[in-house]
């Protein structure tokens, strides 16, 4: 279909929102006509069409809201004739560290191994980063884990919020932290200087020098779930594009932290303790459908050397979750960024810096792609991250 269209669907509600765009209908006056399971515009002789996927069935009759907004296009609003199937959002990485199961670590960036065939007997979440406030809160007595660090033993594996801990103890896969000036952040030699150089504790993969994480002891690496692919050792790799692999993961955190902690505000914060962005999450149970027209800004996201956006003239299909963003590298929305740091309501999530950049730049992409009118809400911009 070489008219654009943008069908935003809430499950929740079972409505949907339409936009057909107006920089893809022609000049000409046009009769727009929606069916329970396809869009047709006409105009003059030509008819262009879409079918809409499987599992979305539209009730035409319940069109309400008609308006054509300047630079957006026609919008209506409709009911879905049958309920959608609910769709599981939540974190996914629990299924593939399940105890007693071989798997392989791969850098996602270049698919290099980082970590082969490990079987861990233990798969435990780690308490939340306030944790320690609370036992002092409730306990009668001193803190009885004020002194000690939890740390995997070498079959165990903890997950964070973000990341997971391995015991790396004779491991001799995995990557190795280098010896850096922190001043300039190269590498530097211990010969020849006269002062000891502080100990770089990135972990960086050997072969793209991605930064995956950081070491945390002498025998535990932290990796960030952005950055690394975890499969089962009978399986083969399969490179998942970055940016679907970005928004993705970064979705099933909010998600995660929004049903276990009430949550919906979140700090983005890069491995330099910098806040690179805020989001509020607004919903997770959203499907978008979308037809692209020639002109569509997804071309950008070649940028990331993937090829996540449909085809030019297609319909692709997302489950996503909906966010309001702002933000802060620069020194933008300092002030606002300072109040959500002191604001107990506010979880932090902690990336790479690189990773936080790329974020940004999705969530961008994402705001440019949707009509003028739906880009901005209470002067946070909008955006979707898909999965």
């Amino acid at each position: 279909m070489a008219g654009g269209f943008l069908l935003e669907i809430r499950r929740g509600t079972q409505s949907a929102l339409l936009v057909i765009r107006e920089r893809d209908l022609p000049p000409s006056p046009v009769d727009v006509r929606l069916s329970t399971d396809r869009l047709e515009i006409r105009s003059g002789e030509s008819c262009e069409a879409a079918a809409l996927p499987p599992e979305v069935r539209l009730a035409p009759s319940s069109c309400r809201g008609l308006r054509c907004l300047p630079g957006d296009g026609f919008h209506l609003r409709l009911r879905l004739r049958r309920p959608l199937p609910s769709s599981d959002l939540g974190f996914d990485l629990r299924e593939r560290l399940k105890p007693q199961k071989n798997c392989v670590f791969y850098c996602q960036s270049c698919g290099d191994i980082i970590v082969k065939g490990r079987k861990f007997q233990r798969v435990l979440p780690l308490p939340s980063e306030d944790w320690s406030a609370l036992v002092e809160e409730w306990c009668c007595h001193p803190n009885p884990f004020a002194r000690s660090t939890l740390y995997p033993q070498h079959d165990d594996c903890f997950l964070g919020d973000t990341f997971f801990l391995l015991n790396t103890e004779n491991e001799s896969s995995v990557p190795k932290s280098s010896m850096s000036c922190p001043e300039t952040g190269h590498h530097v030699s211990q010969r020849g200087s006269n002062s000891k150089p502080k100990e770089d504790t990135r972990v960086v993969c050997k072969r793209c020098k991605t930064m995956l994480g950081e070491k945390v002891s002498s025998d535990t690496i932290k990796y960030y779930v952005t950055e690394v692919l975890i499969r089962p050792s009978e399986g083969s790799f399969s490179p998942t594009p970055r940016s679907q692999f970005v928004q993705s993961m970064v979705a099933r955190c909010l998600v995660e932290l929004s049903s276990a902690k009430s949550t919906f505000r979140f700090t983005i914060k890069g491995d330099n303790e910098k806040v690179y962005i805020l989001i509020w999450l607004l919903n997770s149970d959203t499907l978008l459908v979308e037809s692209l027209g020639s002109s569509s800004s997804h071309e950008v996201f070649t940028l990331f050397g993937d090829t996540f956006m449909p085809n030019s003239g297609s319909v692709g299909t997302w489950n996503a979750v909906k966010v309001l963003y702002q933000p802060c590298i620069k020194s933008r929305n300092k002030d606002l960024a300072d109040a959500w740091e002191n604001d107990i309501g506010v979880h932090s999530l902690k990336f790479p810096s690189e990773t936080c950049l790329e974020l940004l730049l999705i969530l961008g992409l994402s705001t440019t792609t949707l009509p003028p009118s739906l880009r901005c809400m209470n002067a946070f911009q909008v955006a979707f991250l898909k999965m």
